[in-house]
C-alpha cells in the first residue's frame, strides 16, 4: 500500500501560488448574508480580479439548499476554487472543492476541538471533498465565531500566544493556520502578532476579519501572512458592481506587491 501523503490539488495549488507570488487573496461569501445570485455575481468579479480562491461559510445558517444554491452560482460564474469555511458540521456541500477541516484550538468547547471533526469525517470522505487541516485561532475581539466556538481569546497584546499556539498546531499535523478576528472586525490580527506567528511556522498563514482595504492587506501579507480573506468589505459595497470590483482588484494587487517584496 501506497502510504505516502499525497495533497490534494487545492492544497497544492495554495503552495504553489504562494511560492510564485507570495501572496493570495480569499474572497469569504457568507450564504445568510448574500443570495446565490449576488454571490455568481461576485465569483465573477472575483475571478475577473486577481483573487486566488473563494471561501464560503459562516459562524451561523450557511447550510443546505442555500449553502448548495451558492457554491452553485459561484461556479457558474467563476473557475475559481471554492473552499467551504464551516461554522458547523450541516456547513458542508459536496458542490465545492475543499474544506478547511478546522480545528479551533483555542475553544474551551471540546466540540469545536474534535467533536465536530469526528462527526464530520465521514460524511466528507463520501462527498468527495478535499480536506485542508486547519488550526482554527481566534483572536481578540471575535465576535460571532468567538462567542458560538466558546473561544478563549487570545490577547491582542500577547503576539506569542498566537505563535505559539500557531505552532502546536503544525506539530499536531495542520497543514494551514487562521489567526481570525472576527467577521466585521475593526482590525485584523496586530503585525507583530502575525510576524511572531510566521517566525514559528512553517505552514500557510492566512489573516481573517478586519482587513477592510488595500492597506490592510499590503501590511497583513508584508508582515508575514501568506493569505488574506476578504469578506464584510466587499459585502458592504456588494450592490455597486463597480465599487467591488475596483477594491478587490486594490486588494489583490497589493497582496501581490506585498508578496514579491517578502519573498
Amino acid at each position: 500500500m501506497d502510504r505516502v501523503r499525497k495533497f490534494g490539488k487545492v492544497y497544492s495549488r495554495i503552495l504553489d501560488t504562494i511560492e510564485k507570488d507570495g501572496g493570495l487573496t480569499f474572497l469569504v461569501v457568507d450564504p445568510p448574508n448574500q443570495e446565490p445570485e449576488v454571490a455568481g455575481v461576485l465569483g465573477k468579479i472575483a475571478s475577473e480580479s486577481g483573487v486566488d480562491a473563494i471561501a464560503v461559510g459562516g459562524s451561523v445558517g450557511a447550510q443546505g439548499k442555500l449553502l448548495d444554491d451558492t457554491i452553485a452560482r459561484i461556479k457558474e460564474n467563476s473557475p475559481l476554487p471554492v473552499i467551504l469555511f464551516p461554522g458547523n458540521i450541516a456547513s458542508i456541500s459536496p458542490r465545492a472543492d475543499a474544506v478547511y477541516f478546522m480545528s479551533m484550538l483555542n475553544s474551551t468547547d471540546p466540540y469545536y476541538i474534535t467533536g465536530a471533526q469526528i462527526a464530520s469525517a465521514l460524511p466528507i470522505k463520501k462527498m468527495g471533498l478535499e480536506a485542508i487541516g486547519t488550526s482554527y485561532i481566534v483572536i481578540e475581539p471575535g465576535r460571532a465565531v468567538g462567542w458560538v466556538g466558546r473561544a478563549h481569546l487570545i490577547p491582542r497584546e500577547l503576539p506569542y500566544l498566537a505563535g505559539i499556539t500557531a505552532l502546536a498546531g503544525q506539530m499536531m499535523g495542520s497543514q494551514i493556520v487562521i489567526l481570525e478576528s472576527g467577521g466585521g472586525a475593526e482590525k485584523h490580527a496586530p503585525l507583530e502578532m502575525i510576524a511572531a506567528t510566521r517566525k514559528l511556522i512553517d505552514i500557510p498563514l492566512v489573516v481573517a476579519g478586519g482587513v477592510k482595504t488595500k492597506e490592510n492587506a499590503y501590511d497583513c501579507i508584508k508582515s508575514g501572512a501568506d493569505i488574506v480573506h476578504i469578506g464584510t468589505a466587499i459585502e458592504h459595497v456588494s450592490d455597486d458592481r463597480k465599487q467591488a470590483k475596483e477594491k478587490l482588484e486594490g486588494i489583490s494587487k497589493a497582496v501581490k506587491k506585498a508578496g514579491k517584496e517578502k519573498k
